[in-house]
């Protein structure tokens, strides 16, 4: 999932901004403990002021295939809503 030269230096902006937007801090703190990496470790790998390591990027891992769920289920729930919104609207 990673590449070798993306270890020891900050997660790419894009992957940053997209993690931060599609998780929370209680999917943060499921996976410290499903993983045994600090919580702390994976705010700040996440929030680039820590590097990424092949240790720290289990939970990465983890985290990025919960992004995607979450993303997912924002989609699904964003045309639900506008559908409905165009029913009010055509009222």
């Amino acid at each position: 999932m990673f590449q070798e030269d993306e270890y020891g230096k900050p997660i790419n902006e894009k992957l940053s901004a997209i993690l931060r937007r599609n998780t929370t801090k209680d999917d943060f703190a499921n996976i410290a403990s499903h993983t045994n990496i600090s919580f702390s470790t994976i705010r700040d790998v996440v929030y680039r002021t820590n590097s990424l390591t092949k240790s720290n990027s289990k939970a990465i891992k983890h985290l990025l295939k919960i992004a995607f769920e979450n993303s997912l289920a924002k989609q699904l729930q964003a045309e639900s809503d506008k559908i409905f919104l165009d029913r009010k609207l055509c009222l």
